[in-house]
């Protein structure tokens, strides 16, 4: 599990954010701070993963937080800025603090379980490498930085997740075909879904050549 500690001054949002953490799989909300220095004291106490750190608090400013966790030895563990602070000058101090993401409220359920899980993506294959190449690299900044793509019309956000879990239970990759017949959907609509996927950077697709006729379209789920 992933273990997450939210930082909010109001109560209700923190409550809110808590409960989307929660509902994501894989992660698991340790501690709520309405402070920064409280924040600072249980991130040195529970020793959380990851901060969903707001910039507008009451007694020092979620940067000053940044700023401490990064000078600290160990440099802290990994911050998303969850804030309405939308000035250039605010964005710029928190890239340069090192937060993997920066989301703007206010912001629903599937947008913060998005970036959650490209978080989770990249803790997953960092922990599991000792070292990585340039390719490797890449894209784990393509997956880590890059926005969800609008959902197409005609598209819908259960089938979406449907269709996502599928892809996610396949140690390999999947046709459009063989998607389809895994979760009851036709295949040119399953194909559609894909190709979101693909688009978002979600999953990336190569072709599959045969003896005859046309390549065949193969999917993998990358985030």
């Amino acid at each position: 599990m992933i273990r997450v500690l939210v930082v909010d001054d109001d109560f209700m949002v923190a409550k809110v954010h808590r409960g989307f953490v929660d509902r994501v799989p894989g992660f698991t909300t340790v501690g709520v701070a309405h402070t920064g220095a409280d924040a600072l004291a249980q991130i040195a106490a529970v020793r959380p993963d990851l901060v969903l750190l707001d910039i507008y608090l009451p007694d020092i400013t979620g940067l000053d937080v940044l700023r401490r966790l990064r000078e600290s030895g160990d440099g802290g563990p990994d911050v998303l800025a969850v804030t309405a602070a939308r000035d250039v000058s605010t964005v710029r101090s928190a890239l340069r603090g090192g937060v993997v993401h920066y989301v703007l409220k206010p912001f629903g359920f599937d947008v913060l379980r998005d970036r959650l899980e490209r978080y989770a993506a990249v803790h997953d294959r960092l922990a599991l490498s000792a070292d990585v190449g340039q390719p490797d690299v890449d894209q784990l900044f393509v997956t880590l930085r890059m926005a969800s793509a609008p959902m197409p019309k005609g598209l819908t956000a259960d089938t979406s997740r449907l269709i996502a879990d599928a892809m996610r239970d396949c140690p390999g990759d999947l046709s459009a075909e063989e998607c389809a017949e895994r979760i009851g959907l036709s295949r040119v609509s399953t194909r559609r879904y894909l190709e979101h996927f693909v688009t978002a950077g979600k999953a990336e697709v190569r072709l599959r050549y045969g003896s005859a006729g046309r390549p065949q379209r193969r999917y993998r789920w990358i985030a």
